[in-house]
């Protein structure tokens, strides 16, 4: 075998001997790793481990090539251009586990705090990509490139995509007002001022978009939404009153209808999905005369929008029935004509 022949052979089998000997290092390792983390009480190693096991295989890859090239007699002068490529490749593998381990890290720590930040895409998106565009940077620098005439150029030319770009930029930082403001967040259920109702799914950079009951997604650009005027049925709270309207014949005991409305929506919230037992249901003699009836307003709580269509079906079920057994009429709408007859004239 001639020197040529092993001036490849050489560096090749080192460098897959150390990338070998440094995945069964890795596997070793994370599985040591993974071993100690389930017994811990808490998810943050969990989430350090899974964002770089990964960028760590590149990681692998690139030090036994690197180690492989010092074995090999390639002149000094081609040796920059690969070791930079190297260099590249790390910085990728760091740029990346860092753009998941903080994106993780940030979820967990919204949804561990309970504070009222949603983890939308938007979000989520602008954590991650701050991270690629300063992973981007440090390359450039590495490979030799001055990133000041670059920023110039993109001041520049930002400007001519904020022109062109008028609408999506509006909609990127109506996003993000609405984000920060938090008067809507994910999960919610709001009513817009369309009278379109529903849940919202996410936040993006362009739109929001509202799960509605029907499971119907409606789409709506965050431009549109911050200058309309939207209902937030969970703010301050998701628990919300209900009020069922009831009538009665004039005949009935006031105080009887009060009593029986009250205890119906007491026995109803151990029974009724939703229906809260706290604060207590009251009934009062509102809106009051009316032409045909006595019009009362029995108020209760729900634990959300969601349930009051099933808490009035079962509270009207029950008044009605309980009605029924006390003799209480509920009264159809009463005219009273007076025909008056003219005499003829003979």
């Amino acid at each position: 075998m001639d020197n040529t022949a092993l001036k490849f052979i050489v560096p090749a089998a080192t460098a897959l001997t150390c990338i070998l000997a440094l995945m069964l290092l890795r596997f070793v390792t994370y599985r040591v790793l993974h071993t100690w983390a389930r017994k811990t009480g808490t998810q943050i190693d969990g989430i350090i481990i899974d964002s770089t096991r990964n960028p760590s295989l590149l990681l692998a890859v690139a030090i036994g090539i690197h180690i492989g090239l010092s074995f090999s007699g390639i002149p000094e002068k081609h040796m920059g251009y690969l070791g930079r490529i190297l260099d590249v490749i790390i910085i990728l593998s760091v740029t990346f586990a860092s753009a998941t381990l903080v994106g993780s890290l940030f979820r967990n720590y919204v949804q561990k705090s309970n504070i009222p930040i949603p983890t939308t895409g938007l979000a989520y998106g602008i954590l991650k990509g701050t991270i690629f565009v300063i992973g981007f940077l440090i390359i450039l620098t590495d490979l030799g490139i001055s990133i000041a005439p670059l920023i110039t150029a993109l001041g520049v030319g930002g400007l001519a995509v904020a022109l062109a770009l008028q609408d999506t930029l509006a909609n990127l930082f109506a996003g993000v007002h609405i984000l920060m403001e938090k008067s809507i967040r994910i999960g919610d259920f709001v009513r817009l001022e369309s009278g379109q109702e529903g849940y919202v799914d996410d936040i993006t950079w362009r739109s929001t978009r509202i799960r509605m009951l029907p499971n119907n997604m409606v789409v709506i650009p965050n431009n549109k939404l911050a200058q309309s005027v939207v209902t937030n049925y969970y703010l301050p709270e998701k628990r919300m009153s209900v009020l069922i309207e009831v009538g009665v014949s004039y005949s009935a005991d006031p105080d009887l209808v009060e009593k029986i409305l009250v205890e119906e929506a007491k026995k109803g919230a151990g029974d009724i999905p939703g229906l809260l037992a706290e604060p207590e249901p009251y009934a009062r003699l509102v809106p009051g005369f009316g032409d045909s009836s006595l019009n009362f307003t029995l108020t209760c709580q729900v634990r959300e929008f969601a349930d009051q269509s099933l808490t009035q079906h079962e509270l009207r079920k029950r008044i009605f029935k309980r009605f029924k057994d006390a003799g209480i009429e509920i009264p159809f709408p009463q005219r009273t004509v007076y025909i008056r007859e003219e005499k003829k004239i003979q």
